[in-house]
């Protein structure tokens, strides 16, 4: 059976969703986050890296968000979730499973990181840090941030989900940037159509269902 190597509060939250999506049968590992929010070394048995997500099936470990759905769709989908090939969705589909962790996830991680470290530094030194986190928030972050938010606010104005008028992995494999940006990056102020997204998702039965076998989920908060 499928297994899923499940790290609280991350990316695998996505991998329970499209597999509940699905209805593929699988089973749950779970890992808990330590103090510093790091994944525990017990993930390092399953992969080198020891990240999450991570996936077992037949015989194969796989890592890497985009390389996950990808398999799972392509092995249990029977063509649900993927637009059909050789069509412009299918294009649109494939690009957005990649830009999700390739492109829009940059600049989040750089935001909670420059909002993160002058809560870690040391107190004689935290003044400094903070300034320094500021300047780069102010003069590099938050413009690219705003950038991809108006980016993903006009392609969800051209269809309703990413990869055009049908749900598919795309729309999954985007969640985590947008749902991190709604918590950490502004996304509520001047984007409708993106919380409109997130609004669908969450009213997803298999959502739902996956958030109940997964556990807590605070994407940044």
């Amino acid at each position: 059976m499928l297994t899923v190597h499940h790290l609280n509060n991350s990316r695998s939250q996505r991998v329970l969703w499209l597999l509940e999506e699905l209805g593929v049968p699988y089973e749950i590992v779970r890992y808990q986050r330590q103090p510093d929010m790091r994944a525990p070394k017990d993930l390092l048995a399953i992969h080198p890296l020891g990240k999450s997500p991570v996936i077992t099936d037949n015989g194969n470990t796989i890592a890497e968000s985009g390389a996950i759905l990808e398999y799972i769709i392509g092995t249990y989908g029977n063509g649900r979730l993927i637009p059909p090939a050789d069509t412009p969705e299918r294009l649109r589909y494939t690009y957005w499973l990649h830009y999700a962790e390739g492109s829009a996830m940059t600049p989040l991680l750089l935001k909670l990181l420059f909002t993160l470290m002058p809560k870690r530094a040391p107190a004689l030194l935290r003044p400094l840090v903070r300034k320094v986190s500021n300047q780069a928030l102010t003069a590099m972050v938050n413009p690219q941030l705003k950038q991809h938010m108006a980016y993903w606010e006009g392609e969800l104005g051209k269809s309703e989900w990413f990869a055009g008028s049908d749900f598919t992995g795309a729309d999954i494999q985007m969640s985590f940037p947008l749902e991190a940006a709604a918590a950490r990056g502004g996304l509520e102020d001047g984007h409708p159509k993106c919380v409109a997204f997130l609004a669908r998702i969450h009213a997803r039965p298999a959502y739902a269902r996956a958030l109940e076998k997964g556990g807590p989920y605070q994407v940044g908060r």
